[in-house]
């Protein structure tokens, strides 16, 4: 249970032995205040939180085999969002080898990683390292591409437990139209896996042929920004809530319900 801190408490006891000129007054209020029950335990949070925080990471994966392409673009508005806000990122290139589709073979369910030694392995290997996810995908035929939906699809079986409760967000990259039908399908990787979703003032899009164009497509940069804000907030009211106490949603054993039955 995280430790509920409120910094005015913390100066108010610090201090109020000192609002006082008289020796024997100061005395007896130091006495009766930093040596309190209540006021020890308020100093103690407010220094155990300050000595055990660390800066919050969003990782950003992209897609795309272009590694400074549009793509790219949209997420670094994104990550520029977050770190105006005080948030680490961390950019993952999926590159351009072929990532194979899940076999369901379950080992990631017993040995914690896919038997196969690729970028899916790598992701999964520092998930729990991140607060927040940014995946990133080219428009292909009205869907992610290729590449995105395989690494989701063993990431998400090998790595559920490491992103749940976890904010993300699905951003795009299209030359005119298929952008949406691509964003509820990554979408629906996080709404299986209790993550909130991160939305802006307009669909997680980009419009484009050259990174040149992203730039010149106002409306999405300014969703973009928009999106990396909000994370932003969302992560620091998130952690404001462990720091006042509010435990993580209580989970429930799995009830599987067939369509068919004998």
């Amino acid at each position: 249970m995280a430790l509920k801190v409120d910094k005015n408490s913390v100066r108010s006891t610090l201090f109020a032995p000192y609002k006082t000129n008289n020796l024997k007054n100061r005395i007896k209020c130091l006495t009766n205040s930093l040596w309190s029950y209540e006021h020890l335990n308020v100093v103690f949070a407010y220094f155990w939180h300050t000595l055990n925080y660390k800066a919050m990471k969003v990782l950003l994966i992209n897609a795309s085999p272009h590694p400074k392409g549009c793509t790219y673009t949209a997420l670094c508005e994104v990550a520029s969002a977050l770190k105006a806000n005080g948030i680490e990122t961390e950019l993952m290139q999926l590159g351009v080898q072929p990532i194979a589709g899940c076999i369901g073979c379950a080992q990631c369910r017993t040995k914690g990683n896919c038997f196969r030694g690729d970028v899916v392995n790598q992701f999964v290997d520092v998930a729990d390292q991140f607060d927040g996810y940014v995946f990133g995908s080219p428009v292909h035929y009205a869907s992610a591409d290729g590449a995105i939906t395989s690494f989701m699809d063993r990431a998400f079986y090998a790595a559920s437990g490491k992103m749940r409760n976890k904010p993300a967000a699905a951003v795009v990259s299209c030359r005119r139209g298929g952008a949406t039908a691509a964003l509820d399908q990554l979408n629906k990787y996080f709404t299986i896996n209790c993550m909130p979703v991160v939305s802006s003032n307009y669909w997680n899009m980009v419009h484009g042929s050259t990174p040149d164009d992203v730039l010149k497509d106002l409306e999405g940069m300014q969703t973009m920004r928009i999106l990396g804000n909000n994370m932003a907030w969302l992560l620091k009211c998130i952690e404001a809530g462990k720091s006042a106490g509010v435990p993580a949603p209580a989970t429930e054993q799995k009830v599987w319900t067939n369509f068919i039955k004998d």
